[in-house]
């Protein structure tokens, strides 16, 4: 339902010209079409879901099915408890899957330090006898995995050693225990964990904070709380004024986020240049913080500002960090048209983008349309998830206003489709160049990078490792499939401003020599190092394109 709300400035006073300012995802792994894994499927033990969630810092409740409390400082670690695997008796399958007893292991580790313990060379068939042993008897496999068959305590540091992991690389430990995770080895799972929590810290190097993060999204997906965890965050969340100054703290130091909006709005108005009347429809608003530098940008233009209407989508998430509805985004960018003589017109819509329809949109004749999609596209469900494919079809819904352009600008990441253990691959290569380079800007002991960290990124690597279905909403793409997407649309890339992609690349001088900017193809991509990070793009449709070139012919 369109709100009747509307905030309108109209002069027809002509201002100086105003440049773009500041304001305010590497070559991935091929795109891999998968259906979603539902985690409850894997556990044996569905009553091990606790009934109260709170933060990452807080302990969950602890069941005693399945988690025993923990004694490290959990300052390391948002997670605080550790798993014990299900006995036999949880799961009446015998194939070896669904987490039933065959299909963990039961390997014991020997200690050549030990006296008592078997001599090398009888190591591996004594591993072998004690795991027969555990698969075909009645023993209590809880009791094994404390203390191994021959009843000697088992020596992290030499089971960690056969698995092959370097004592102290968080990394691979990480990628081993999200392995365990997959497969179901809960015996290997509750060792990882362990050692995890003493090597990771929300104040130390990138790798042991995004270790923090990664390990609470693992505890989670066990422990069925990723959805609860990503909705129920403000049980700790700070105010709506504090984390609007995390966000802002974040696209400030992070260039690769504030120049993909800046590049958005250099498509838009190359676009819209030869145009009177201006429609943006942004399908997440947030602050509207974007738009401030094109209204002083279409100030300038010679013979006087266009009329530009703005159509701003909401949704819960910003809601919140504002504080308040739109009606605050549309009195804050009513006053920046006022200053700039620009006429304005704001139209709130107060709902999702997957909710929206042609007939909320107030489509005009004559206007020049610009869909902006910023951050927000992936947060849409699509095939693998619903029939209703609200990916596809927003897509869609977008074509048929006939748009003049339209500006995508997302994560550079594979995150959607792909199976669990691919996904934290992804996950962790992905975040670990964002919090490299977030080192780079912000001390490790600054509180505000700590909760910049946690309140802005740490609820989306949760979600994105614990949750699966309809509830893991961030599920990012690769510019190739959205690419696809787009053209089976009836769309076709249209390139960006080189004058705005230049100015980004003059600006990117001034930070780190490790940001990466590179045009291909129309495309931007800003990254650090070798991994591209966010990408820039904008579309037309394929019969304006093609009346273009008639007109240039």
């Amino acid at each position: 339902m369109q709100s009747s709300n509307q905030y309108t400035y109209s002069s027809s006073k002509q201002q100086n010209y105003y440049s773009y300012q500041s304001e305010s995802n590497h070559q991935s792994p091929q795109y891999v079409s998968s259906s979603d894994e539902a985690p409850h499927s894997k556990n044996p033990n569905p009553n091990s879901a606790p009934q109260t969630y709170c933060t990452l810092e807080s302990s969950i409740p602890p069941n005693p099915n399945s988690i025993t409390n923990s004694h490290t400082n959990s300052h390391n670690s948002p997670s605080c408890y550790s798993f014990s695997p299900p006995s036999d008796t949880q799961s009446d399958n015998t194939n070896g899957s669904n987490g039933s007893p065959l299909s963990v292991s039961c390997v014991t580790i020997t200690d050549d330090s030990n006296p008592n313990s078997n001599p090398n060379p009888n190591d591996y068939k004594q591993k072998l006898r004690e795991l027969e042993t555990a698969m075909l008897s009645d023993t209590d496999f809880a009791d094994i995995y404390e203390t191994g068959q021959t009843g000697q305590p088992v020596d992290p540091s030499k089971w960690m050693q056969l698995m092959g992991i370097p004592r102290g690389d968080i990394k691979q430990l990480l990628l081993h225990c999200a392995k365990a995770v997959d497969e179901n080895d809960y015996f290997a799972i509750k060792w990882m964990v362990s050692e995890l929590r003493q090597m990771v810290n929300i104040s130390g190097e990138p790798i042991q904070r995004l270790g923090a993060y990664l390990l609470e999204g693992l505890v989670a997906r066990l422990e069925f709380s990723g959805s609860s965890i990503y909705k129920a965050l403000r049980c700790k969340e700070p105010t709506s004024s504090d984390l609007m100054s995390y966000m802002h703290i974040l696209y400030e130091v992070c260039p690769y986020f504030k120049f993909g909006y800046l590049s958005a709005n250099g498509a838009i108005a190359e676009a819209v240049k030869g145009s009177s009347e201006i429609h943006i429809i942004d399908f997440q608003i947030a602050q509207g913080s974007q738009w401030i530098t094109l209204i002083q940008a279409l100030a300038s233009r010679p013979g006087g500002p266009p009329c530009v209407r703005i159509t701003g989508i909401d949704d819960s998430m910003s809601r919140y960090a504002r504080g308040s509805g739109l009606s605050l985004v549309g009195r804050r960018l009513a006053h920046v048209a006022s200053t700039f003589n620009v006429p304005f017109e704001f139209v709130p819509l107060d709902m999702n983008g997957s909710d929206v329809k042609r007939e909320d949109l107030d489509i005009r004749p004559g206007e020049a349309i610009a869909v902006n999609f910023a951050f927000q596209l992936h947060h849409l469900s699509d095939e693998s998830v619903s029939t209703d494919n609200h990916r596809d079809r927003v897509i869609r819904l977008v074509k048929s206003l006939n748009p003049t352009i339209v500006a995508l600008v997302e994560q550079e990441s594979n995150t959607n489709t792909a199976p669990f253990f691919q996904r934290f691959v992804e996950t962790l290569d992905y975040y670990t160049a964002i919090f490299e380079s977030i080192d780079v800007t912000l001390e490790r002991g600054n509180k505000e990078r700590i909760s910049v960290e946690q309140h802005c990124l740490a609820r989306d690597i949760v979600n994105i490792i614990a949750c699966e279905g309809a509830e893991r909403v961030e599920r990012h793409e690769l510019y190739g499939k959205w690419r696809a997407r787009f053209s089976m649309a009836g769309f076709r890339p249209c390139g960006l401003s080189s004058l705005v992609n230049g100015t980004i690349k003059n600006l990117l001088e001034s930070y780190s020599g490790n940001y990466r900017l590179e045009e291909r193809d129309g495309v931007l991509y800003l990254g650090w190092k070798n991994r591209p990070l966010v990408v820039s793009c904008a579309w037309s449709l394929f019969m304006r394109f093609l009346g273009w070139l008639f007109v240039m012919l």
